[in-house]
């Protein structure tokens, strides 16, 4: 099989051999951390200023990644993992490596800037058709700061795969086919399908491994090229520590469906909600108030 080169400024792809294996791509994205959502991150328009808020993996591409890499730690193969921003989105390959891809490649163009998800998923399968071997797509049910849940989906049509969305755990894979268990409200579902497949993963699928301390040691210092000074890329690219890039050039995409240009999603009205509080009751700090407030909650029983 063939093995990712994490620095590879030329041909992607070093030949190396296993008795079986799979080789997997997984999609992550960086995300603002919606947990820290608040008015002070709101701009007037009511749109979120992404830049007042820390900058994370999306949570359910940790548990993708971690149904890649403990695949190869069972059967062989390698894991690649993709993603598609500015060049700040070089830190979720870092962590990707930190915590058991083999390889990362960040895909960064001006002219990638405000996709929706329809020419995100479009960069993102141009991408996969560029590294041209692969097994098994893996990405998170959905991104935090969308919720759509499209993009999987829409890279599986695009490619022309079958997909298995909200999987929870591989029951098998062997013979050119795998059987994935996925779980909805309802109940779990078993389905199968040929190989190769894309899989959605959800965030009760596993717990995503912690970044290992040998590999920070060794990744640490991992830089794609946009990130750093031209003078400074040969000397990364020796160690091994350069990432790939790609830009528009570099693999085959229609400028046109990408970005704003590419995006029939258009957002008319932003609509500010204002929740006000009705019916209540301010309470003295001081112990006649508490008392008068536990007298109250007593009379209506809350407290018997």
């Amino acid at each position: 099989m063939e093995v990712f080169a994490v620095g590879a400024a030329g041909p992607l792809l070093r030949r190396a051999v296993f008795a079986m294996g799979y080789d997997c791509i997984v999609l992550m994205k960086q995300v603002p951390d919606t947990a820290m959502v608040s008015g002070r991150t709101m701009n007037p328009d009511g749109t979120l200023n992404r830049s007042a808020l820390p900058a994370i993996v999306n949570p359910e591409d940790l548990n993708a990644l971690e149904m890649a890499v403990q695949l190869r730690e069972r059967h062989g193969g390698s894991v690649c993992v993709l993603t598609m921003g500015p060049p700040q989105a070089a830190a979720v390959l870092r962590e990707a490596l930190y915590r058991g891809a083999d390889a990362a490649i960040l895909l960064t163009d001006s002219c990638f800037a405000a996709s929706d998800t329809l020419a995100t998923s479009y960069i993102l399968s141009q991408a996969i058709k560029q590294i041209g071997r692969y097994d098994l797509i893996f990405c998170g049910r959905q991104a935090i700061d969308g919720n759509t849940a499209q993009v999987g989906p829409q890279v599986a049509e695009k490619l022309g795969l079958p997909q298995i969305t909200y999987t929870e755990s591989i029951a098998a894979i062997g013979n050119g086919k795998i059987s994935a268990w996925r779980q909805f409200d309802n109940g779990p579902e078993l389905l199968e399908t040929p190989l190769p497949a894309v899989l959605t993963v959800v965030n009760t699928a596993n717990e995503p491994r912690p970044p290992a301390a040998k590999r920070i040691m060794r990744y640490m210092k991992a830089r794609a090229p946009s990130e750093i000074p031209a003078a400074e890329a040969a000397s990364l690219k020796e160690r091994g520590l350069l990432l790939t890039e790609w830009h528009a050039q570099d693999f085959a995409v229609d400028v046109n469906r990408c970005g704003l240009s590419g995006s029939p999603t258009k957002v008319r009205k932003i609509k500010k909600v204002v929740l006000k509080a009705k019916n209540y009751k301010q309470i003295a700090a001081t112990e006649e108030g508490i008392g008068q407030l536990l007298q109250e909650l007593i009379e209506d029983h809350t407290f018997d």
